[in-house]
Order: structure tokens, then C-alpha cells, then sequence
């Protein structure tokens, strides 16, 4: 870990729970928690990229498709079982597939709202009892600055990322008097490799930089350094927030 940056004392030995581990953002949380010496968990159906996460950090990988919520409670509770009580959970798990609006069909809606919103609820459901045990907790909830900034070509995925700022804000007000705070970090165009082997063109990111107050290509380091400040207790009174990390692009 770099010496420029900080070291949270108080994430040592907490157990951290991050959904989407294995790769772009979710990835570089796993890194920079397990750096702080936190017990790190993480979800992914992605196997083989996972497993070299895991052998790289020393984090414990469990594979889940996180669209399956039998199989996500079964994996938190082992997670728990292994690690002991979780007491922050990274929601970070999601894809932006881009999808025309005439295409959709229910099955494929209703996919998207599993895959980028649904998740999320289940998760702090199953990991809130651990919280509570510990006598608090804190959950972070990745948004995006899609919605925002009424982006088109992905309508399903803009509606789910939009519910995740009511989701964030509803649990905070019921989890508070347990300790438990629940905040959403906004990442603005990160440029992770997925990104850029899909959508990132001359002119796409033209437009993007245009619009950004500070110039320069978003990183995964700079959204895993927001929640892991969000995680600590540097934050403990910092509750139903909403952060973007997007160079003042919305």
C-alpha cells in the first residue's frame, strides 16, 4: 500500500464482506482492504478471476451467483462462520449492460433488477444479525451516476442503480438505532478494463471529460478509497449519504 494515503487503524481484523470482488472496482476494495489487515470475504460467479484475487490477497473467495438468494444467505453465513461476524459490507456487485428500450422484455427486466438492485436488500438482511451482535456495522451501497446524469441505452439498468439511493436512505433510518450506518458511494465513468474493452471510444470519452470539473481518467483506487473511509470508523457519524466520486461530472 502506498504511503500516501491513509491507514484506518480501526478496519484491523474487521471482518469485510465485498460483493463483485473479482474484478474492476470490486477488485481493487479486495486489495485495499486486505492491506488495511481486514478479514476480507468476497462474492463473485466469476471463478477463475476470483481465485486469482483470492491466491493475490489472501481473501477468502466464495463463488455466488448473486441473482440465486438461497445461495447468497448460504455464503454470507459461511463467511460468517469462517470469519467470524461481519461488520461491513461493500455492495458493489453489478453490470452495466447496455440494452435499447423496444428490447426489454419482463424476463430480461426483471434479471437486470436481480443482477444491479435485488441483491443489495439481501445481503444487509442476511449480514445485519452479525452487525447487531457486534454492536454495529457499516454497509456501502455502490449507485452510479448514470441515472443522474439521464443517460439513455440501458433503461433497466438506470432504474435499478436510481432505487439504490431509496434503499440506502430507507435502511439507514431502520438500522440506525442498532449502530448500523448505510451510506451509497456514486462512481462516475471508472475506467476499468471492462469499460474500456466495451464502450470506451475517442468520442465517448471526449464527451465524459467535457463534462467533468477535474480531467482525468476515474479509477477503481479512487472509488475503493471513499468506501474504505466510509467503512472505518473515521465515519461514524456519517449516515443515508450519498457520495459521488466522479471528477464533479454530474
Amino acid at each position: 500500500m502506498t504511503d500516501r494515503f491513509a491507514r484506518y487503524p480501526s478496519l484491523e481484523d474487521r471482518v469485510v464482506l465485498i460483493t463483485g470482488g473479482a474484478g474492476g472496482i470490486g477488485a481493487q476494495m479486495v486489495r485495499r482492504f486486505s492491506e488495511q489487515d481486514a478479514r476480507v470475504a468476497f462474492l463473485d460467479f466469476d471463478v477463475p478471476g476470483g481465485e486469482a484475487m483470492a491466491a493475490a490477497t489472501g481473501a477468502l473467495f466464495l463463488p455466488c451467483d448473486l441473482r440465486d438468494i438461497t445461495a447468497l444467505r448460504a455464503a454470507v453465513a459461511e463467511v460468517g462462520q469462517r470469519l467470524g461476524d461481519v461488520t461491513v459490507l461493500v455492495n458493489n456487485a453489478a453490470r452495466d449492460d447496455r440494452h435499447g428500450f423496444e428490447t426489454v422484455e419482463p424476463d430480461y427486466w426483471d434479471e437486470r433488477m436481480a443482477t444491479n438492485l435485488r441483491h443489495q436488500f439481501f445481503c444487509a438482511q442476511a449480514v445485519v444479525p452479525m452487525m447487531r451482535r457486534a454492536g454495529g456495522g457499516s454497509i456501502v451501497n455502490l449507485g452510479s451516476v448514470s441515472w443522474v446524469k439521464a443517460q439513455g441505452g440501458m433503461p433497466a439498468y438506470t432504474t435499478a442503480k436510481s432505487a439504490v439511493r431509496g434503499l440506502t436512505r430507507g435502511l439507514a433510518r431502520d438500522l440506525g438505532p442498532d449502530r448500523i450506518r448505510v451510506n451509497e458511494v456514486v462512481p462516475g465513468w471508472v475506467y476499468t478494463e471492462r469499460q474500456i474493452a466495451l464502450w470506451v471510444t475517442p468520442e465517448a470519452e471526449a464527451r465524459s471529460q467535457a463534462q467533468q470539473c477535474l480531467k482525468g481518467r476515474l479509477q477503481p483506487d479512487d472509488i475503493a478509497r471513499m468506501v474504505l473511509w466510509l467503512a472505518a470508523d473515521d465515519s461514524a457519524m456519517v449516515t443515508a449519504q450519498a457520495f459521488a466520486v466522479d471528477g464533479g461530472g454530474s
